[in-house]
């Protein structure tokens, strides 16, 4: 009996006040402490501030955009060339402002979730010594015997008392111990967007390293149409009369070897007509050009003929990301223009699909994949551009029956009898990509 008279007299009461008053702090120094709310907010505004200037940035781009298709529609002279040749300049410029705001505001958004990732870490700790501290003390107060609570307090209803506390104290611990897992929860989402946020800077550091590569070879083509013309209107009309000739030329040359290659194409190694199969190989479509020769052409598959149109043309400005159609191996990479300048594709990417269909993009002002890469429906491959024969800015789409296309080196006479390599094909072997893309 002496260890009973020894106990202290606090009321478990008194105990349950105590440990509720634990858990209510805890409660308290939680979510946020004062100082990392203020530079929550104070990173919350920043990325406000940069939001609206992407906004004004996306608008100037949109301006760029306006007066590249109204220029584009013109006709062809030095000046407007030039004045195209800047205006584009301008555009990827702006772009590249664009950028370097995604960037920064990418960087503000992970900080800010560092912050609340870290604030969470430290939320789940305390709670966590807290709970344990509580757990402890109950099983401390629950280790007492019945007649042992019995002779601790004075009547009957001070022990019913003090089990409605201990009751109402592991209510308590229960509502935290879920809060706690919800913290859990709340963190390992948070973690997950921070990932997030990472990749997307990744990949506007690459963005922003490949638009200034594009300004740079827009200068040079605005330097070397200068030193061509000798900034003559006569002489850049003379270099418009020879490009066209060549490229005629070159057609030609290209329809001879198309009809020697002898390529059975077995219709049953191709798919049928699906508005599903092929992806929009860019954000914003406007086609401007169709397939084949004829308005039937442009609603029926596996219509081409000599002189006809092989693939579908797409109006986008320099510097479009492009992207991929459909999940697939690339098959070769060129640039006709290293060989043959202003006569054909110019730089260009094939892409084999296991469905037995192949996609070609060409006249691009940069390439972003290599020859045997793996490629996902919507990765980007490069950018739209002006190379090869072109008379704007745009994207050549051709879709082939994979088992009638051939990458090869190929000698035209019209290119002083230097070795091309392009894909080529039986006229069999080219297909509508209006049958395989989106509606439009």
């Amino acid at each position: 009996m002496k260890k009973f008279k020894n106990l202290k007299k606090t009321t478990f009461w008194k105990y349950y006040v105590q440990m509720v008053c634990v858990i209510l702090f805890v409660g308290l120094i939680f979510p946020y402490g004062f100082s990392n709310a203020a530079d929550i907010e104070e990173l919350k505004s920043k990325i406000t501030e940069k939001s609206n200037e992407m906004q004004k940035l996306e608008q100037e781009i949109q301006k760029w955009e306006g007066e590249l298709e109204v220029v584009g529609k013109e006709k062809k002279s030095l000046n407007n060339e030039i004045y195209y040749l800047d205006t584009t300049e301008k555009k990827l410029k702006t772009n590249i402002n664009l950028t370097n705001n995604q960037i920064y505001s990418t960087s503000l958004k992970i900080e800010k979730l560092g912050i609340e990732i870290d604030e969470k870490e430290d939320g789940i700790e305390k709670n966590s010594k807290a709970l344990a501290e509580a757990v402890r003390s109950i099983h401390e107060q629950e280790s007492y015997t019945i007649l042992e609570t019995v002779l601790k307090n004075k009547t009957m209803s001070d022990f019913w008392n003090d089990l409605e506390g201990l009751q109402k104290v592991q209510s308590e611990i229960q509502i935290k111990t879920n809060e706690l897992k919800k913290l859990k929860e709340g963190l390992e989402t948070d973690k997950k967007s921070s990932e997030i946020q990472k990749n997307n800077l990744s990949n506007y550091k690459v963005e922003l390293d490949d638009r200034k590569v594009i300004v740079e070879n827009t200068k040079e083509v605005k330097n070397e149409l200068l030193e061509d013309t000798k900034n003559k209107e006569s002489n850049y009309q003379k270099i418009l009369a020879e490009k066209l000739a060549l490229k005629k030329a070159f057609e030609a040359e290209l329809a001879q070897y198309e009809e020697a290659l002898r390529i059975a194409v077995d219709p049953q190694s191709i798919p049928n007509a699906n508005n599903t199969i092929l992806a929009w190989p860019l954000d914003s479509i406007r086609i401007t050009q169709y397939f084949g020769n004829t308005p039937f052409a442009t609603q029926n598959p596996q219509v081409y003929g000599s002189g006809s149109h092989n693939g579908i043309d797409f109006g986008a400005s320099t510097g479009t990301k492009l992207k991929t159609a459909l999940s697939g191996i690339v098959t070769a990479t060129g640039n006709t223009d290293a060989d043959c300048p202003g006569a054909s594709y110019g730089k260009w990417v094939l892409i084999k699909h296991n469905n037995g269909l192949s996609t070609l993009y060409a006249h691009m002002s940069l390439i972003k994949v290599s020859s045997g890469q793996t490629v996902v429906t919507g990765d980007t491959i490069g950018y739209t551009g002006n190379t090869g024969y072109s008379t704007g800015p745009h994207l050549h789409f051709t879709v082939y029956a994979t088992q009638g296309v051939r990458v090869q080196n190929y000698n035209f006479r019209s290119c002083s009898g230097k070795s091309t390599t392009m894909p080529l094909a039986p006229k069999e072997a080219y297909l509508n990509p209006l049958s395989y893309l989106p509606e439009y």
